[in-house]
């Protein structure tokens, strides 16, 4: 077998991981340790290989340096949730060592391994055993373990480390016993195999389709896109153009993902692939001249291609997306501080809304957003400071890695990981006190917040000593599950107890959409029957899946 592998073999076992995962993703998500109705790691990991997967499609003869480009800038944006985030690092740490390389052998492969473990675990500021990480660092132990003792078939070399990463993946119940009492792998260390066992079923030369769909539409972008959909079913752009930059111009991360925003107002199908002289282009679009124009304030145009998809041009549709773009920055007023907040929920929005957030990122707990989300709301927000509202800690990360990535502004995450905590941020935020008063005040208020949620189980399960049923409502707290049973309203008003110390003073209850206003008032007045000397609030949320999230402080 092989003792190398080039830039187009590396490609397509890229695309067939990001292939096999997208086909199990489902499956991973049922492995979330809480029966929820959102687990969703399977769906952050697969949103986050297919934005890089969508790029490397568009590569027909890739070379190292510009595949590893590829890979690691659109996974980097692509990043949803913690799995999802951890991932990108990972591809970041394993492309910094292979782009500078043409060819592939074990020993090259072994020192990329250990780069992206050590790239992934400096992403995470308390790295847990137990986890994806632990996987990928014994993918990577056995890596090196072979290389050093002469193993250069990569077939075999190839096998024994996802056959020992297995290994390792079937031991993190031992690591985690949140994960033993819900009788579960870990989903992101899953994900991961997933990921590595397509790549090597392409290495052995297994038939696999390597068509990557057109990514989902982001959190930021989907009512866009969904109105646009409603006007037109069959949304297609005439002109397919494509061309290279000879760059004169700094085109870092930054301006590539402005560039790129810039293409989707006007067409589809785009990718950019940047290297650092020149960057290829390709768009569909109804336009070739503004793709063409805006180009050419980075550089000269060479290998000029335009093609006409259809002989009648779509005028009326390019007019629609150009109603339908936002507002440019330059159109807002310049402020000093400007909030971001990611929501869910139409009443929950407007309550942000009325605190005084700039712009709501839809997402939470159904969709985790990306890092080119938070980037994108970054660049619609007029302001010289920053502060972020993750509002769930599974958006964290992919908040902080766009701290690292934006330009031109101070980026400050406000490590929320509940809605009540995120507006209970925003009303500790005093004009007058400075950014760094401002943001120890925030950190410390929201530690005063308790938080639950109440849903239902989608499969049976034993945690924390409950066993639950599937169907069964559950009260969850900050640190697990306070309540499950058959009776909503018992199972609301238990966690709410459970929830309840003697220095809260102000209960907080904030009713989904599936909920009715008569029957949240009567939540409402059985609370202040039972705590008279706490004020209690009752909101409507809107949000979907969570029939209430009540917060006391």
């Amino acid at each position: 077998m092989a003792n190398t592998i080039d830039a187009k073999m590396l490609s397509k076992m890229f695309l067939a991981g990001a292939k096999n995962l997208e086909a199990k993703k489902e499956w991973i998500n049922d492995l979330n340790v809480f029966p929820v109705p959102d687990g969703d790691t399977g769906t952050n990991m697969t949103l986050t290989i297919m934005s890089a997967a969508k790029e490397v499609s568009f590569m027909e003869t890739p070379d190292m340096a510009s595949l590893c480009k590829a890979i690691s800038s659109g996974s980097l944006r692509g990043a949803r949730g913690n799995s999802g985030v951890i991932l990108s690092q990972l591809f970041r740490g394993f492309t910094k060592v292979v782009k500078e390389y043409e060819e592939l052998d074990a020993n090259i492969i072994a020192d990329a391994f250990d780069k992206a473990v050590e790239t992934a675990y400096k992403a995470v500021m308390k790295p847990k055993e137990g986890t994806i990480l632990t996987v990928a660092k014994g993918g990577a132990q056995k890596a090196r373990e072979l290389a050093d003792n002469g193993e250069d078939d990569l077939e075999i070399f190839f096998g024994e480390i996802i056959q020992y990463a297995d290994e390792v993946l079937s031991k993190t119940p031992d690591m985690l016993p949140v994960l033993k009492q819900a009788g579960v792998v870990d989903s992101g260390g899953q994900g991961l195999m997933q990921v590595l066992k397509g790549a090597y079923d392409a290495f052995l030369g297994k038939e696999i389709d390597l068509t990557i769909p057109d990514a989902a539409p982001t959190a930021s972008t989907g009512m866009k896109l969904n109105m646009d959909a409603q006007a037109q079913v069959d949304i297609k752009f005439g002109y397919c153009t494509e061309f290279i930059i000879m760059l004169s111009k700094n085109f870092n991360i930054k301006q590539e993902m402005d560039f790129k925003e810039y293409l989707e107002s006007i067409g589809d199908s785009i990718v950019v692939v940047a290297d650092d002289s020149v960057v290829k282009v390709h768009v569909h679009t109804n336009d070739p001249g503004l793709a063409i124009q805006k180009a050419l304030k980075y550089g000269a145009l060479s290998n000029l291609k335009i093609d006409n998809m259809r002989l009648e041009h779509q005028e009326k549709l390019f007019k629609m997306s150009e109603k339908n773009q936002e507002p440019a920055v330059s159109e807002m007023p310049k402020k000093e501080v400007g909030f971001i907040a990611v929501s869910v929920g139409e009443g929950i929005n407007e309550i942000f809304t009325g605190l005084g957030v700039d712009y709501i990122i839809e997402g939470g707990q159904t969709m985790n957003p990306s890092t080119e989300d938070m980037l994108n709301a970054i660049d619609k927000v007029n302001a010289d400071t920053i502060y972020i509202l993750p509002n769930n800690k599974n958006i964290i990360l992919a908040a902080e890695q766009a701290v690292h990535m934006a330009e031109g502004k101070k980026i400050v995450v406000i490590p929320t990981k509940t809605v009540p905590q995120g507006i209970t941020a925003v009303i500790n935020y005093v004009p007058d006190l400075s950014v760094e008063e401002n943001t120890e005040t925030m950190i410390e208020e929201i530690k005063a917040v308790s938080t639950g949620q109440v849903t239902y189980a989608v499969r049976d399960t034993v945690i924390d000593g409950k066993e639950i049923k599937a169907g069964d409502y559950m009260g969850i707290g900050d640190n697990g599950i306070l309540s499950n049973g058959t009776d909503m309203m018992e199972i609301t008003f238990k966690m709410i107890e459970d929830m309840m110390e003697d220095d809260k003073e102000l209960i907080s209850i904030y009713y989904g959409k599936e909920i009715s206003e008569e029957t949240a008032e009567e939540l409402k007045n059985m609370v202040e029957a039972r705590y008279p000397k706490c004020d209690v609030e009752l909101q409507y949320g809107g949000q979907p899946i969570y029939y209430y999230i009540v917060s006391a402080e």
